[in-house]
């Protein structure tokens, strides 16, 4: 069984994102590792170089800037990616994505398990998303995502996110998957205020949008915010202590909007009944 990573990134160091540490945390698990970096005005390019792992294989490519339809330059540069891996399986991770070290083998052993499996297309993961400071975790966006694809099939990304099947080439479906067994820790979101500003402006452009002014992470319902109780991975402890928000100041004046009261009305439903109803790119199968 041969298993192949991919990601794209630019502009890493401005943005603030943990790519070094996001890069490392997975390189025990696979055999390669497609890194499509873009023209960047930063020292991206040399810092995965400096990994020096024979594993990781770098593309270098050129950003369509004309192209500011909903984000699509990222499922271009994903796919250049994805087009490059020779693997059983193809693993996606994001340059804000972490793997914990005590999770690698369970997630080798499921590949394993379904490698000769055709029904198995994907594999999802938990995800911890990080808010505002590590010890926090937003619990109002997707919390199950498919991030690691068979590599036969045909698929192809209409954003950065997540996967279309194609069948017959007509029609488009979410792939179907099973558990990894494993959780994706996602520190977007605690990076250093300045950081996020500058990702903000960077990313609005993609989506023909205006940038907004972001002032900090304290514009937050706080229903939407649950404490972290387990472990960070050990990777990623040096980035938290020297480029991360050590602590989340709620703004006092900020005034829930119609999207908090939905939100909270679907997570108090999670808890009354045990259940867990954020959207999901994928089809649940039982094998």
């Amino acid at each position: 069984m041969k298993i192949s990573a991919f990601t794209f990134i630019k502009n890493g160091v401005i943005l603030g994102y943990p790519f070094v540490e996001s890069i490392n945390s997975v390189l025990p698990l696979v055999d390669e590792f497609i890194i499509n970096v873009g023209n960047s005005d930063d020292e991206t390019l040399k810092e995965i170089e400096n990994i020096n792992s024979p594993k990781i294989k770098i593309i270098q490519s050129s950003w369509n800037d004309g192209m500011k339809d909903r984000g699509y330059v990222y499922g271009q540069q994903k796919m250049i990616a994805q087009f490059n891996c020779t693997g059983d399986w193809a693993f996606y991770l994001e340059g804000d994505e972490i793997l914990h070290e005590n999770e690698l083998e369970s997630i080798y052993l499921n590949l394993k398990k379904y490698r000769d499996v055709e029904e198995v297309e994907a594999f999802y993961f938990n995800f911890y998303h990080f808010y505002g400071s590590p010890e926090l975790l937003g619990m109002t966006g997707y919390r199950k995502a498919p991030r690691i694809i068979r590599n036969s099939i045909r698929s192809y990304a209409p954003d950065g996110l997540f996967w279309v099947v194609m069948d017959k080439n007509k029609k488009g479906r979410y792939p179907k998957a099973v558990d990894a067994g494993a959780n994706i820790y996602h520190y977007g979101h605690v990076r250093k205020i300045s950081n996020m500003q500058e990702k903000i402006t960077q990313v609005s452009k993609y989506w023909n949008s205006e940038p907004p002014v972001f002032k900090g992470y304290g514009d937050i319902d706080h229903y939407a915010l649950k404490k972290f109780t387990g472990t960070h991975p050990k990777i990623i402890s040096n980035w938290l202590k020297n480029f991360a928000e050590e602590s989340f100041e709620p703004n006092p004046d900020y005034k829930p909007n119609r999207r908090d009261i939905r939100n909270r009305f679907r997570l108090k439903i999670e808890e009354f009944f045990d259940i867990e109803i954020s959207k999901k790119h994928y089809k649940k199968i039982k094998i």
